[in-house]
């Protein structure tokens, strides 16, 4: 994997910033936030179920994985690496590898990331592993929720032989696969512990860096919180972005229980928009040193243990579509304001009309979704008993909320159409009514792929 150290930052953190953060979690920082009643993410607390658990009520799963790979196996093809020494922007001092010393699966459904040290000084010689998810497509659409959720145990250390161990679970927007710039693009940090503290931080990054509307590189942050537990056993930490509220929410949970809610009010809204509004991609990492551990204390030192791992168990995407729908197989297909379908291998695919035919049960000629992507596979969309559209062009609409007008999934995660409709809701870029949809590589690009809502 190429080194692409534009798109691998995470915040730039200084001491006294840092020290700023962990103040920030007092009254001030949640003084203007309203009780939470919305749906709390599924339970785990400290026994793993080594099985990704079921939507809460009103969502949908839309990507997950829990590793059930064999024993030492690689990473899935869910996943790719981040890898190098010093490429990330934090001072962490380890390299990060693609080998399966640092990064596995353990044969018992768990991703294990390992921090391994070779030598004798303690802030040099450190191998660990860090991964991102290949889909850049998890997001809320307008008036929709996504909740994003992992089972993690964090290195079993404590503050003694753990100092310089940094776990994270964290996303940045998508855009920054595609020239858009940190912090402004956004970053969500739903889980980072350092040192062996069993604590953990949340905190969204955006604006512009320094300073800014989100305190760059600090970010707007709910600083130290206890994690009682989180050494030893198994955790859910879980982040929602909730567009379906105004103003709209991004909040915090540790095993459900909501600890930290962010308002889109506290910065302006082409800020907020420019960070959340959009999907992100997944990752996960376990750095050593570097400017948040050296915060609070600092590491590692002579007793620092190699061989420290976080274990990951699942990560999951669950979606509740605009209007509180969700919770089922079908939903309506939408656009974040693109204009393609994505074709996957067939690239020479690119340009060609997509029509709307009868597939016959075909599966290699009927659309898909992989996650909540609209893609992959065939040529055509199963109009099922709407026999006659057969070779009709497909045409971006939005459909208004009328679902005899929307596609949706039924059986096998095809794309059917069982209603009278001939649309593909467009919600915001309502100027794309009318225009033909082709099948295209949208090349990672999320806000140029449709997505299932």
């Amino acid at each position: 994997m190429s080194i692409r150290p534009t798109i691998r930052l995470r915040h730039l953190v200084a001491i006294t910033m840092v020290t700023a953060a962990v103040g920030f979690a007092g009254a001030t920082a949640n003084a203007a936030v309203p009780a939470v009643t919305h749906a709390a993410p599924v339970q785990a607390a400290v026994v793993h179920p080594n099985v990704v658990p079921g939507a809460p009520a009103g969502f949908t799963t839309t990507w997950s994985d829990d590793f059930t790979g064999g024993s030492g196996s690689a990473i899935d093809g869910n996943w790719k690496f981040d890898t190098g020494t010093g490429v990330f922007g934090t001072g962490e001092i380890e390299t990060m590898t693609n080998s399966t010393a640092n990064v596995f699966q353990d044969g018992s459904s768990h991703l294990v990331l390992k921090a391994l040290h070779s030598g004798t000084n303690p802030t040099s010689g450190w191998t660990s592993g860090r991964v991102e998810t290949n889909a850049a497509t998890f997001g809320a659409p307008a008036g929709g929720v996504v909740m994003m959720q992992a089972s993690i145990q964090q290195p079993n250390l404590n503050t003694t032989n753990g100092a310089g161990y940094w776990p994270a679970f964290w996303m940045l927007g998508a855009g920054l696969r595609s020239g858009g710039t940190w912090p402004g693009v956004g970053e969500v940090d739903i889980l980072e512990d350092i040192n062996a503290r069993s604590t953990l931080f949340g905190t969204l990054h955006c604006g512009v860096s320094p300073g800014g509307p989100c305190n760059e590189s600090t970010g707007i942050g709910s600083g130290e919180r206890a994690c009682g537990g989180c050494q030893t056993a198994y955790h859910t930490y879980a982040v929602q972005i909730d567009r379906s509220v105004s103003p709209e929410q991004i909040r915090w949970y540790l095993d459900g229980a909501n600890y930290f809610t962010i308002n889109a009010t506290q910065v302006d809204a082409t800020t907020w928009s420019n960070a959340v509004d959009h999907p992100f991609f997944i990752i996960l990492d376990l750095a050593m040193g570097g400017g948040f551990p050296a915060a609070f204390g600092g590491g590692p030192t002579a007793s620092t243990v190699s061989g420290g791992q976080m274990n990951i168990d699942y990560v999951a995407v669950y979606n509740k579509a605009p209007g509180g729908g969700g919770g089922g197989t079908a939903g309506p297909i939408h656009g974040y304001g693109g204009k393609c379908v994505d074709d996957a291998n067939s690239s020479t695919a690119n340009g060609t009309a997509i029509q709307l035919w009868t597939c016959n049960g075909t599966g290699a000629q009927s659309w898909t979704h992989v996650g909540n992507t609209f893609q992959v596979l065939g040529k055509c969309m199963d109009v099922t008993s709407a026999g006659t559209a057969n070779g009709t062009k497909v045409q971006l609409w939005d459909c208004n909320g009328t679902a005899a007008q929307q596609w949706t999934v039924g059986a096998n995660n095809r794309l059917v159409n069982t209603g009278s409709g001939r649309c593909l809701d467009a919600t915001g870029p309502s100027s794309a009514d009318g225009t033909r949809l082709q099948i295209w590589d949208c090349s990672g690009s999320a806000n140029q792929s449709w997505t299932l809502s």
